[in-house]
């Protein structure tokens, strides 16, 4: 009984034994293993591991890679003394865990984090300090991320921290700023409507003075061609006025006279003063003799 019970307690204090001095290791953290306050292993190997029962302390850390985006965008002023609003992120992770770990101590990674965005807005001051407004819109931002990126990983390798990217997401003009741009695009937008309805005024009175002269001259030439139309009636009138007139000038002169009479008397109440002896009268003298 007593081999027996011997035996169950070294099994028991073995079972134990190897409780607490076996451990994990998964493939998405580091492990860094301290005894009595020191460093003595960093595991970033996934796998079983063993370690000296409650002498030795294990802190995990989070190899995958992480991103720090800030809820505000920040203010930089630029070469030409104007804020910019910037909203931007970064991407880092840890690859020397046992730095890391004595440069956080048991900060954490909010406290890796605030450091980390110490240096990134760091370099976004002094980047934006160096470039113009245009610059760090359009004209140099990828040179602008990659300088930063640069800078701020040989910064961030001081704490163990690889910083993988930079970027920026949205670089915007401060209120002020953005009340100037609109106040300067509402006037040159106003410049260029005036400028069209000046341009627009100026084609509609060539337009209408154009159509003007066109409509004198259409009248013109009409009055002309009509003139020269009813000349040349009145001429063939006349001609043939003066053959008939050559044929029988007597009968002639008695036809006229009888449109005379009958456009004369067309009335009762007409009233004719005239000489009796006047010619107007002088087929209905002698009608017969005519």
């Amino acid at each position: 009984m007593k081999n027996i019970t011997s035996i169950l307690v070294l099994a028991l204090v073995g079972i134990v034994f190897l409780a607490t001095s076996a451990y994990m290791v998964d493939q998405t953290e580091f492990v860094v293993v301290k005894r009595l306050g020191e460093i003595v292993a960093v595991k970033k190997s996934p796998g079983l591991y063993f370690k000296m029962p409650f002498i030795d302390d294990l802190k995990t850390f989070d190899n995958r890679i992480v991103t720090l985006d800030w809820e505000e965008p920040a203010k930089f002023n630029t070469s030409e003394n104007k804020y910019m609003l910037v909203d931007s992120f970064v991407k880092w992770r840890i690859i020397d865990p046992a730095k890391y770990y004595v440069s956080i101590k048991e900060g954490g990674e909010s406290a890796a984090e605030n450091r980390l965005s110490n240096v990134v807005n760091a370099g976004l001051r002094a980047e934006f300090g160096k470039r113009t407004v245009h610059d760090v819109i359009a004209g140099e931002r990828n040179a602008v991320m990659d300088s930063l990126r640069k800078s701020a990983d040989l910064e961030a390798r001081q704490m163990g921290i690889e910083v993988v990217d930079v970027r920026l997401k949205r670089v915007d003009y401060s209120e002020d700023i953005s009340k100037s741009v609109f106040d300067r695009m509402i006037a040159e937008r106003k410049r260029i409507a005036n400028q069209l309805r000046s341009e627009g005024s100026a084609a509609s009175e060539k337009i209408r003075a154009d159509a003007d002269k066109q409509s004198e001259v259409i009248i013109a030439e009409a009055y002309r061609d009509a003139q020269k139309t009813k000349g040349e009636g009145d001429a063939s009138a006349a001609a043939i006025y003066n053959q008939a007139y050559g044929k029988n000038p007597e009968f002639y002169a008695f036809y006229r006279s009888t449109e005379a009479y009958k456009n004369s008397f067309k009335n009762k109440s007409d009233v004719m003063v005239l000489d009796p002896g006047s010619d107007f009268f002088k087929y209905m003298r002698s009608p017969a003799k005519k």
